[in-house]
């Protein structure tokens, strides 16, 4: 397998080769809306991640994120020891516009019509801007989705997993970093107050932790207010100072500038892709922050959603496993201390150590084939 990176971007298209196993890109029949389907690797088993449905500026925009998204979740499952492999899909609204119900509707038949033609080397799920009940409406057009409401025979939504294993994350974080895992009378900024987002702040909001939120939706400012949060206006909340900065919303948050302003000892958020240069996780160690890698923080969700789905699915298992999130984010930041490397560097190297250990699927031989 060749080597790769979450911050795959659009110069791959230019290159000689693509690092990635399957890019298809459609334009749906029904809803006229660009569909971006892309599988990183198969190596470990058939690609599990979500469908999102976000506005960019254009369609390739929204290709490049499919491309880093999906080499991320190869990194994700890898490292959570599942034997899934890495894709994502992602649907394209033009910067400004919104979709009605009977769109998004039409946009969610279109996805499953393109995730089917994929005969099974690709699973989707709800991820920003779809939900379980999206993925009902995929799954009128393909088996291969996961997710789905209790009501229509599924496992449900899996934001609770993923905001357990953001949380998970911080106490073994903020124990690294002042060796007590005690969270009452810390503090914390969190950026996003999305699916995840908003569970992670109530959790640790009834703990004891001083909270400081944003989110680009204004309304969640009423949301703040229940859990008795400091709520300010998007775009300066890396200014404050603050033990543990959370970014929960869209990739690309640690900017350089963020980066050189940011006023903590850690960041553990569940935004995926957060170091928006490949070189951010040298400028955080250089500036003494730690930095828990995203695909280790946020794999609760993918976890849930494979574990839930086996038949005889034990959900204190699936609980245990997700909470020891928090275990193998310790395990990486003793390896990258005892390697005097980036905390990113220990956590590919995991996931890097499980690809190659893996025997190809499917083990059969027999290789699917892509319509």
């Amino acid at each position: 397998m060749s080597s790769f990176s979450p911050g795959a971007s659009l110069d791959a298209l230019h290159s000689s080769t693509l690092d990635h196993e399957t890019l298809l890109i459609t334009r749906g029949t029904r809803s006229g809306l660009t569909i971006s389907v892309a599988v990183h690797s198969t190596q470990l088993g058939p690609a599990l991640g979500g469908a999102r449905v976000w506005q960019y500026d254009s369609w390739l925009e929204a290709v490049e994120d499919s491309l880093r998204l999906s080499a991320g979740m190869t990194l994700k499952n890898a490292a959570a020891g599942l034997s899934r492999g890495g894709g994502k899909s992602v649907i394209f609204v033009p910067r400004g516009e919104a979709l009605d119900a009977e769109r998004k509707r039409l946009a969610m038949l279109d996805l499953g019509d393109a995730v089917d033609s994929l005969g099974g080397s690709y699973q989707t799920a709800e991820d920003v801007g779809t939900t379980a009940s999206d993925m009902a409406v995929v799954g009128e057009r393909t088996a291969h989705v996961s997710g789905l409401p209790a009501d229509r025979g599924g496992v449900g939504e899996p934001s609770d997993a993923t905001a357990q294993g953001v949380y998970s994350s911080i106490v073994a974080t903020l124990e690294t970093v002042t060796g007590s895992p005690i969270l009452s009378g810390r503090r914390a900024t969190i950026s996003g107050l999305g699916q995840v987002g908003s569970r992670l702040a109530r959790r640790l909001s009834a703990e004891g932790v001083t909270l400081i939120v944003t989110d680009v939706n204004p309304a969640r400012r009423a949301f703040a207010e229940e859990i008795h949060a400091s709520w300010i206006e998007p775009g300066d909340e890396h200014l404050f100072e603050t033990d543990v900065f959370v970014p929960c919303g869209v990739g690309g948050a640690l900017t350089r500038e963020v980066i050189a302003q940011l006023r903590c000892a850690a960041v553990v958020g569940a935004a995926n892709n957060q170091l928006a240069d490949t070189d951010g996780a040298e400028r955080l160690a250089e500036r003494g922050i730690l930095w828990a890698p995203d695909f280790i923080v946020n794999a609760g969700g993918v976890i849930y959603l494979d574990m839930a789905s086996q038949a005889g699915a034990d959900r204190e298992a699936i609980h245990a496993r997700v909470d020891d999130i928090g275990r193998t984010l310790k395990a990486v930041f003793r390896d990258a201390a005892t390697r005097s490397v980036t905390t990113l560097a220990a956590a590919e190297k995991l996931a890097a150590d499980r690809l190659e250990a893996a025997v190809p699927w499917p083990t059969d031989g027999q290789l699917l084939q892509s319509a």
